[in-house]
């Protein structure tokens, strides 16, 4: 596999409420389990580390890290563009 994979992060539940209205825009939810997608991850520091891309008003992509604590990472799953993903059914 060449291809660079992401990551989808699945949040606990109090973790994505507790986090509010900052991450909404950043969540997903597919049957109620809330997560982020990344392009990369850092789990060596203090902090659980996210780098989410983005585009700004001009459409140029942006990169933006998000940095929360472990205690709210409930999954780390490795996503790859050769299949669908989530639990929906009919995706």
């Amino acid at each position: 596999m060449t291809e660079t994979p992401f990551y989808a992060v699945y949040l606990f539940p109090q973790a994505a409420e507790a986090l509010g209205e900052p991450m909404r825009a950043h969540l997903q939810d597919i049957a109620g389990n809330a997560h982020i997608v990344c392009a990369q991850i850092d789990t060596s520091g203090p902090f659980f580390g996210m780098t989410v891309l983005g585009k700004d008003n001009n459409g140029t992509i942006v990169e933006l890290e998000i940095m929360i604590p472990h205690s709210m990472v409930k999954l780390v799953m490795s996503v790859h563009n050769d299949h669908d993903f989530g639990f929906a059914e009919g995706r």
